[in-house]
């Protein structure tokens, strides 16, 4: 008779004494010792161990872009903050008085101004660009490679659409720079190296101390009054970020008005360099538009999210689906299914979602509205791409 709470079961003790044991044979496979390992498991354990634990691990695979950005707060510090300088505009005002408004002077003449960009495929942005700051640019400067920063070869899509920019032909600057083509290599690398093409191009087009150089993508667009203030108004600083209002596929999307890389620089000959990053505290607000991953076709959305430095945020061949993306442009969701890159918590839980809706199109590029009809798909209530 045994005690209470003991079993005895000669059948399972058997089995793992001869699979278990000390007795065990070599010869004993491995799948036979199973009913030894899972002896006393019982099904909650079996099931957490084989189902739960296996399904957390490939979530943190499939989401690990959307759990780091949510976790910034904890990793990351944001940035100090900038200067900024309140921006005063009226046509109605004199240059010296919206120069004096600034706290600087005027000049007895406008410096010259260099517009440099580096051009990838963005047609239709370029040429909002360059009209809207065509009547206060000295010399466009424009660099383009055969290469995307991510190493894969691509058209010279200026070059083979020259025809369209006849109007700036007198006070252009074109240069072409082959790609090295380095598989495995940080994109931001051939990113880099393209600027640093872009400051020699500067110096062959002409460029001298106190010309004021824009650095700036090429959907990065500085207002035109924004340019011309620059260009009159003395004792501006050497350096200047301009605070660029942030849409997102269209100017129907209004993200925000973070947008702060592009800058005003007051050239240096030997310590003026083209980059792309932070060179100085001072931020100049309300000075233009920044319009990302705003495509006339969907193929051009396919091509820069391959293209670009951002290249990783690609985790899966389902993205670049032309289905999915038209669908993901009219609601202004994230092409790359990821968090809104914030540094506390509140910031980033204020952005969840899509981006709303804006039915405004005031104060927008005016050469964007002349052809409204053409660049329909920029403005409010035209989220469908052609296929093209």
């Amino acid at each position: 008779m045994m005690p209470e709470g003991y079993y005895m079961s000669k059948k399972t003790d058997a089995i793992c004494e001869e699979v278990c044991g000390e007795e065990a044979t070599q010869s004993v496979s491995s799948m036979s010792r199973l009913p030894c390992i899972f002896r006393g498991m019982d099904l909650k354990a079996f099931i957490f161990l084989f189902v739960v634990v296996p399904l957390c691990i490939f979530g943190v695979y499939l989401h690990s872009q959307k759990i780091t950005y949510f976790l910034r707060p904890i990793w990351d510090r944001a940035p100090k903050p900038f200067h900024d300088i309140p921006h005063y505009y009226h046509e109605n005002v004199s240059m010296e008085t919206l120069c004096k408004l600034h706290g600087w002077g005027v000049r007895e003449s406008p410096r010259r101004v260099y517009d440099a960009v580096v051009f990838n495929n963005e047609l239709d942005m370029l040429s909002i660009r360059w009209n809207e700051l065509y009547p206060y640019i000295t010399e466009f400067v424009l660099l383009e490679s055969n290469s995307t920063f991510s190493g894969i070869p691509k058209p010279l899509f200026f070059k083979n659409n020259k025809e369209q920019f006849k109007y700036v032909e007198s006070r252009l600057t074109y240069g072409m720079i082959g790609g090295r083509f380095k598989k495995g290599e940080n994109p931001f690398v051939e990113e880099a190296y393209q600027r640093v093409a872009l400051d020699r191009l500067l110096r062959f087009a002409g460029i001298t101390d106190d010309d004021l150089l824009i650095m700036s993508d090429v959907d990065e667009i500085p207002s035109a009054h924004t340019i011309n203030l620059l260009r009159w108004c003395d004792d501006i600083p050497r350096v200047l970020h301009l605070r660029l209002k942030n849409y997102l596929y269209s100017f129907e999307f209004l993200v925000d008005d973070k947008s702060w890389r592009a800058s005003v620089h007051r050239y240096q000959t030997g310590k003026t360099r083209y980059a792309h990053y932070r060179r100085t505290d001072d931020l100049l607000a309300d000075a233009g538009w920044h319009c990302s991953f705003c495509f006339r076709h969907i193929s051009e959305f396919t091509f820069k999210m391959k293209a670009y430095s951002h290249v990783d945020r690609v985790k899966f061949s389902d993205f670049l689906k032309h289905s999915r993306i038209q669908d993901i442009i009219c609601k202004g969701a994230d092409l790359f299914d990821m968090l809104p890159e914030e540094y506390t918590f509140k910031e980033i839980i204020g952005k969840l979602g899509p981006v709303p809706r804006s039915y405004s199109a005031v104060h927008l590029p005016s050469y964007l509205l002349q052809n409204a009809e053409k660049y329909k798909y920029l403005l409010p209530g035209n989220c469908l791409r052609e296929r093209g």
